[in-house]
């Protein structure tokens, strides 16, 4: 094993770690229903009120998987148990996977809640967003009047609150005075502008009809697909590119992603996590983490016969990085660029 690889062990020894694994720890009832959706996201101990938040709001299934230790499990039924929001709900998979290792498995526990889904279609998202208060029901009709989600990806436009108390918009009325006075802005678009610009905010805002959208490199939107849609790369843990790269591979698939005009989520404030932490201020963790799209992107161009551009920049950085630590140098941050970050500028969250 050569010295990059050996520093980059650490991201692939993860494929092969064998997560403990426990499915629907609650009891779950399900009664199918045509054209329905799940809500899956993801969700470490810290998020666990999230999740009464989002029901509030969410009134058709769920499955939400939890990365937890042991004695946190114990702590989250516990915290399920006892809430009034969530006790009578037995729509919602909960699902564990226990901690091991120290990054967080992202995709991992993302297919975890994908794979145990009992409706035809997912609407793939993130715990710290709610949705516009009929979501649910909006994208059962949209996906009733389409009569076919075969290689389409229906996005939902993705918003984030800017000033602390701003309550959650319930319609897109009342969104748009809020983008008017910005205390609501599209979702990063402060910091990382090709993550949803392609989603064409200002055409959403007076759009009636759906309308298809070109993918564009870094496109990383919220969409509903049907169920058995490809998974996430799992080789990709912590923070960055684990949402890109799944998009990219749909785009690899030919999908075509189709704009809702009517529906939307709301990111909510967090503090940092400590993957982004560990982004910000570690170049090694950078640097591998572009060794990683790289060779996603060279496998995705020979499986399915496209042709992505890639920088192919990891290699030299990496031995750049190698030869000014034997010298006790330091590579410095600012060394990462837009041009060669992995998802968004490491000042943003």
């Amino acid at each position: 094993m050569n010295e990059s690889e050996e520093f980059c062990s650490e991201f692939r020894n993860l494929l092969n770690t064998p997560f403990r694994t426990l499915l629907y720890f609650r009891e779950y009832d399900y009664k199918p229903v045509d054209n329905d959706v799940t809500f899956v996201a993801q969700l470490s101990y810290d998020r666990l009120q999230r999740i009464e938040e989002l029901v509030k709001l969410w009134t058709g299934p769920i499955s939400l998987t939890l990365y937890v230790s042991d004695a946190e499990l114990v702590k989250c039924i516990s915290f399920i148990t006892s809430s009034e929001v969530l006790k009578e709900r037995t729509d919602i998979a909960y699902h564990a996977v226990f901690k091991d290792g120290e990054y967080y498995p992202i995709n991992k526990l993302r297919n975890v809640g994908l794979r145990n889904v009992q409706t035809p279609y997912v609407f793939l998202a993130d715990i710290d967003f709610l949705p516009s208060k009929s979501l649910y029901i909006n994208l059962v009709k949209h996906i009733s009047d389409m009569g076919s989600l075969k290689k389409k990806a229906l996005v939902v436009p993705a918003f984030e609150i800017q000033k602390i108390g701003t309550s959650i918009p319930r319609n897109k009325r009342q969104l748009l005075s809020k983008l008017e006075d910005k205390s609501v802005i599209p979702f990063l678009s402060s910091v990382w502008a090709p993550g949803h610009a392609p989603t064409d905010y200002e055409k959403w805002k007076t759009a009636e009809e759906s309308y298809q959208v070109e993918w564009k490199p870094d496109y990383e939107p919220y969409i509903v697909v049907y169920k058995d849609v490809v998974g996430y790369n799992e080789k990709f843990v912590g923070f960055g590119w684990n949402k890109v790269s799944h998009v990219m591979e749909l785009e690899a698939q030919n999908y075509q992603f189709i704009v809702l005009p009517n529906v939307f989520i709301v990111h909510t404030p967090h503090t940092p996590s400590y993957d982004i932490a560990r982004f910000r201020s570690s170049p090694i963790y950078r640097l591998c983490l572009q060794m990683l799209k790289e060779e996603f992107i060279m496998k995705l161009n020979k499986n399915y016969n496209r042709h992505f551009v890639y920088t192919n920049s990891s290699i030299s950085l990496m031995n750049v990085y190698l030869r000014r630590r034997k010298r006790n140098f330091v590579l410095p941050g600012s060394q990462t660029t837009v041009e060669t970050n992995t998802d968004y500028p490491s000042n943003s969250e």
